[in-house]
């Protein structure tokens, strides 16, 4: 099968294809023909040597794929071969085919291509698990989200706009705070021109924002204190602006804030198989509807996947990054 490996750690030019040996599925295993792959902030980590793989998984990129099953090992009770499935992956989506167990695979939502279909598993794993699970967000409560126009931010401001919750979404560009409120959001604040300490004060009569989904860190903590409501919720996914901060922790006490996070990953298969579940039940209904949608950036050929990559760090796309590898 052609796949697209890391053949060294360095700049997006270190991805290329290569011929590697058909895999089989294992226990409780299914293996999907991969039609469409998606790129995602921890590809480029991996690809810089920053983000190692968890053992057993595949040394390739990409952690979410979508395709038909093409072969089920021993135990594998709900998969049958042709079935159409978009799927969360320890790894491997960058080729032509891959491995996941198959409690963390769910049905292509009706309608969707593939391509849209693997842009969902990453981001909305990501985002279920991080401001509904850990973040508690609840109907009518207000959810900040930092970088409001990338893969995790637009499915952030869909699924908190969709389930009733009041969304304040952070960009860096008009034309990115112009799509994160056309998705639902109710502000979205340019962080070039605007402090969005300020502008959550403003849209919230004072009572700052219930959860906070942060992917940037650095000086954004202290600030994600200030703009948090008494009893907020902040949900760390990532440290774009760096892991470490000097920050007034004596918020933390005086609005009983709680400032968790998480990494999905390394996560066992059943926990994300619990994910699965509950987004079977809760979200896919909603996509099948076209209520939601993932948004899409550019789709590369797989054999340019430096290309996406390329597009990834240049920060200027909105919505998700594909590989076509049909």
């Amino acid at each position: 099968m052609t796949a697209v490996a890391i053949t060294e750690p360095g700049g997006p030019m270190v991805l290329k294809p290569e011929q590697r040996e058909m895999l089989q599925p294992g226990e409780g295993e299914i293996l999907i023909r991969v039609r469409a792959a998606g790129v995602n902030r921890p590809d480029v980590i991996q690809r810089k040597g920053l983000y190692p793989p968890p053992p057993g998984a595949s040394d390739l990129p990409g952690l979410e794929a979508a395709g038909e099953v093409v072969m089920v090992g021993e135990g594998v009770r709900r998969w049958h071969v042709g079935d159409r499935v978009t799927a969360l992956t320890p790894g491997g989506g960058y080729a032509e085919y891959c491995l996941t167990h198959e409690t963390n695979a769910l049905p292509v939502p009706h309608g969707f291509t593939f391509t849209e279909a693997a842009a969902i598993p990453e981001t909305y794993f990501t985002v279920w698990h991080n401001v509904f699970q850990r973040g508690g967000l609840k109907e009518r409560e207000t959810l900040l989200v930092h970088g409001g126009s990338s893969g995790i931010g637009t499915t952030a401001i869909q699924l908190g706009t969709a389930l009733g919750a009041r969304v304040i979404a952070t960009a860096g560009s008009a034309e990115k705070c112009a799509a994160c409120t056309a998705l639902g959001a109710v502000r979205a604040v340019n962080y070039r021109e605007e402090d969005f300490v300020e502008a959550v004060r403003e849209e919230t009569d004072g009572n700052g924002a219930d959860v906070i989904l942060d992917m940037i860190g650095g000086d954004y903590i202290d600030r994600n204190y200030a703009a948090a409501a008494m009893d907020g919720r902040i949900v760390q996914i990532a440290f774009l602006n760096g892991a470490k901060a000097t920050a007034d922790f004596s918020q933390v006490m005086r609005k009983r804030l709680i400032h968790t996070g998480s990494t999905l990953r390394p996560r066992s298969v059943a926990f994300k198989g619990r994910i699965a579940t509950e987004l079977e039940a809760h979200i896919w209904p909603l996509l099948a509807a076209r209520k939601i949608a993932p948004v899409m950036d550019m789709i590369f050929p797989l054999k340019e996947a430096w290309r996406a990559h390329e597009r990834m760090e240049e920060g200027a796309h909105i919505g998700k990054i594909v590989l076509d590898v049909s």
